[in-house]
């Protein structure tokens, strides 16, 4: 009998741990053979000029495939790298490797199913199946308490009922070994340079440095509740340090370096009542996410285009600002005059993250006190974040210009003090005496 080889798509996906697809070829196939593929599609230039995908983000992808390659090969196994169209090289990899079956995660954004199309057209071709998993979301698709169509618009229903009516289900296990087909050459790392694009300057203000990779995720969460624990035990800590500690977890969760599951049920194994709130913000945040993505899943590119070609139309164009080149460019610098705004943006040119509260506020003035045509923005968070998601991030920038049917925001701004909102760091402090 001939061996079943499977080969296995890694795209936001950049684990080990808690990774259905992977644990699942290496129970069926006697052969796995783990594939990355750098899509030349995503250091293109947008409609700005601008490329999407930003020198720090396109680092922190680099370090986590590197990070992947490193934690297979500690099991036996290897990551095959490649840099082109997924849709010409997996057919050529599976003629190569004689593969029986390829497994990926499923995406939920247009650019994302589009691209999996056509791999899934081009391997139909040779008769070979691209089989689809889910395993990006916190709750399963499997377990909500309806179905993907009647998903609630409003997400205080949604959150109501999956909370009452479904569980989160428990992390799977990480193989203990993998076994590979024989690889003659499994491809090196592109440089950044071979993307398109030029090294990042650290920025010495940077509070936080962003290693990518599982092995720095998992890190992360260790050092997270360690901190928190601290603060709690010190009876000496200002409450307002407790209340404003971040898990900082979203680029790890981004690029599936941790799983949102994992991240959930060592919340829960910690959720000590001194610091509760602390916990379930991350609990709200991981909910946050999987709406969005259940949204884009509902509606696709509706959920954030509903709006934009109703009887208003013509009416939101006309409370556009006529000079909009001009007041995005100072926008994006950080020239706008407006301190708070101004050094949020420097601190997102310079370290590639800002805080969720942050976002809300430069979006807001954006949208709303620029009357900038709101996907500008969109498009460059694009660029410069590194936990870009794209459900997460054109859901919540459409929800703050009205576009789609959110109707509640993330987080209440207006009745934030300042001393709450800004983050405790060199980029902000500057502007602190003029604020007060």
């Amino acid at each position: 009998m001939s061996e079943k080889t499977i080969l296995v798509w890694f795209r936001n996906d950049l684990r080990i741990h808690d990774n259905e697809i992977l644990l699942e070829a290496v129970r069926k196939a006697d052969k796995v053979l783990p594939v990355y593929i750098f899509d030349p599609f995503y250091f293109t230039k947008n409609a700005s000029g601008n490329t999407k995908t930003g020198n720090l983000r396109a680092r922190f992808l680099l370090e986590s495939v590197a990070d992947l390659r490193r934690n297979l090969q500690n099991i036996g196994g290897e990551l095959l790298i490649r840099v082109g169209n997924p849709a010409e090289i997996l057919p050529a990899l599976a003629e190569e490797y004689h593969i029986n079956e390829v497994y990926h995660h499923r995406e939920v954004a247009y650019e994302e199913t589009d691209i999996s199309e056509q791999v899934e057209a081009a391997l139909w071709k040779m008769k070979l199946n691209l089989k689809h998993f889910i395993g990006h979301t916190l709750y399963h698709k499997e377990d909500l308490p309806f179905p993907i169509k009647d998903i609630p618009d409003s997400f205080a229903v949604f959150k109501k009922k999956v909370e009452r009516d479904s569980t989160v289900r428990h992390p799977i296990g990480t193989p203990d070994v993998i076994h590979t087909p024989v690889i003659n050459n499994a491809g090196g790392l592109p440089t950044l340079q071979e993307l398109g694009l030029e090294d990042p300057q650290d920025d010495p203000r940077a509070a936080d440095l962003f290693p990518g990779g599982e092995t720095s995720a998992l890190r992360q969460l260790e050092q997270f509740f360690f901190n928190s624990d601290q603060l709690i035990v010190n009876k000496g800590a200002r409450a307002a340090s407790v209340n404003t500690f971040s898990s900082k977890l979203s680029p790890w969760i981004a690029l599936g370096c941790i799983s949102m599951r994992y991240v959930y049920w060592e919340v829960i194994k910690h959720n000590h009542s001194a610091n509760s709130n602390q916990y379930n913000t991350i609990l709200l945040d991981l909910l946050w996410r999987d709406y969005f993505r259940f949204m884009f899943k509902k509606h696709g590119q509706k959920f954030i285009a509903a709006k934009n070609h109703d009887e208003n139309h013509d009416e939101n164009l006309d409370q556009q600002a006529a000079n909009q080149d001009e007041l995005f460019e100072s926008w994006k610098n950080g020239e706008t005059g407006i301190p708070l705004i101004d050094a949020v943006m420097h601190e997102l040119n310079a370290t590639g993250y800002i805080n969720n509260y942050g976002r809300q506020i430069v979006a807001g003035f954006l949208v709303n006190d620029l009357k900038v045509d709101w996907t500008k923005g969109a498009a460059y968070f694009e660029e410069k974040l590194v936990d870009y998601s794209p459900a997460s991030n054109w859901g919540n920038w459409a929800f703050i210009a009205g576009v789609n049917d959110a109707r509640e925001s993330r987080y209440v701004i207006a009745a934030k003090p300042v001393a709450d909102v800004v983050t405790n760091n060199d980029f902000i402090d500057t502007w602190l005496p003029q604020l007060s």
